[in-house]
């Protein structure tokens, strides 16, 4: 399990990777081609291209610049093919009023298919302070 362990926390990596070069496309890529994406206002996206086209819209208007810095909580097996992982998000990004900080923690449905690592769906959720 430490083998596929890494390879999840890659996975995040390569998410966070994709938002802090500003690339819906990066960022998109380590999702399933079908995956399901809840995002913080409720909305929710289903596949790797809408998950992609999201995302270049944000971060070409109001995340244009932020930096996103990934944690991972947890990672559990429900299966040797299928895991949750928790990650933990600290986004900073600026707006009229300076640097803005967000904390959010999201849940992430990982399966392995043909020894690959993809994430099957998310869900974001703010941190209240």
């Amino acid at each position: 399990m430490d083998q596929d362990e890494n390879a999840i926390r890659d996975v995040v990596k390569r998410v966070e990777a994709g938002w802090n070069a500003g690339s819906g496309e990066a960022f998109a890529a380590p999702f399933a081609e079908d995956a399901d994406y809840v995002v913080v206002n409720g909305m929710h996206t289903k596949g790797r291209a809408e998950i992609a086209e999201g995302h270049e819209r944000i971060f070409s208007t109001f995340y244009k610049g932020s930096v996103n810095t990934y944690t991972v909580e947890g990672v559990r097996f429900i299966r040797p093919d299928v895991a949750i992982a928790h990650v933990h998000h600290v986004l900073k990004y600026r707006d009229g009023e300076g640097t803005q900080e967000i904390t959010a923690r999201s849940t992430w449905v990982l399966t392995k298919n043909d020894g690959e690592w993809s994430i099957a769906a998310f869900q974001n959720t703010p941190i209240r302070r």
